[in-house]
């Protein structure tokens, strides 16, 4: 590793719900610096979320979270001139990371509807143990699985 390591910036919460991992995925939903319209996304996301289900959207968004981040992924290691798939424990902030990550992804990649209510589709379904972002952190964790043989590489 070259240089000092980058310090970690502190985030606001977000205005409504004062949470920081509403922000983060607020600010990893936003385009081009428009966070006004990242936040009114999220937002209306989540009014989507209590007039379908009638619960706490807050209580669905936690849900899905649960379901969605990830305990193992593999990571690519040479050894001797061959690269391995390497399983290793997600630790961290890292889980909400690659949470969020799927959850965009899989909300983005649907066509036909506003990002709003796509996204509150994709968390509805997360937070019943379905959609596309649960199948991904499914098929990454079968790939660890699948993988556990070069565990002694990392």
């Amino acid at each position: 590793m070259r240089g000092k390591q980058a310090f970690k910036r502190r985030i606001k919460p977000d205005p409504k719900f004062n949470r920081v991992d509403i922000a983060k995925l607020i600010n990893r939903l936003m385009e081009r610096g428009k966070k006004t319209i990242a936040q009114d996304i999220l937002y209306t996301a989540f009014e989507h979320i209590s007039n379908v289900a009638k619960q706490d959207p807050l209580d669905i968004y936690d849900k899905a979270m649960q379901n969605i981040m990830p305990n193992l992924e593999v990571k690519g290691k040479r050894v001797g001139g061959a690269n391995y798939q390497v399983p290793v424990v997600v630790i961290g902030d890292r889980k909400s990371i690659l949470a969020h990550r799927w959850l965009l992804e899989a909300a983005r990649s649907k066509k036909g509807k506003p990002m709003a209510q796509k996204l509150a589709d994709e968390l509805l379904a997360a937070s019943k143990g379905e959609g596309d972002a649960v199948k991904k952190r499914d098929d990454v964790q079968r790939m660890a699985e699948a993988n556990r043989a070069f565990a002694h590489f990392g």
